[in-house]
């Protein structure tokens, strides 16, 4: 059994109206409720999530012997009308270049979803999510699967 990763500290602290600088280890960031300033917790939030995912994904496949060339990804975030507004659907597409096929892209987005995206794992088990991906320049012409 692993051991389990020492806790995250982090400070907050207010600059005034709705904005905040955080600190996390070495690094600081800008946070804006109202968006003007800096992105919003919501907007980090999917950020983090989309940056999770698509760590996993160029690290389970560059592990696997599958060299990725370029990796991006857009995201659409839906969510609820009422308050607290949270997220009922995500939907991400990952563009990659690179020497894979489908079913290693595949794989990689099951176990980041699965077992590594500690952001996704964290979120409520409620929420929809849909993974699409295209490989550019693949030699394989099945190469652009359906979202899952």
């Amino acid at each position: 059994m692993t051991e389990p990763r020492p806790p995250l500290l982090a400070t907050l602290e207010w600059d005034g109206e709705q904005q905040f600088t955080g600190q996390v280890g070495k690094h600081s960031i800008s946070i804006d409720g109202l968006s003007h300033a800096a992105p919003t917790p919501v907007q980090l939030l999917a950020l983090s999530l989309a940056g999770c995912m698509a760590i996993d994904l160029v690290h389970i496949l560059t592990r696997g012997r599958h060299p990725v060339h370029s990796l991006r990804t857009e995201m659409t975030v839906h969510r609820a009308a009422e308050e607290p507004r949270r997220f009922t659907r995500v939907a991400l597409d990952f563009t990659l270049t690179g020497e894979m096929r489908p079913e290693h892209v595949e794989r990689a987005i099951d176990l980041s979803r699965e077992k590594y995206c500690s952001v996704w794992n964290t979120l409520r088990p409620d929420i929809e999510l849909v993974v699409g991906f295209t490989i550019e320049g693949s030699p394989s012409p099945d190469a652009d699967r359906p979202q899952r």
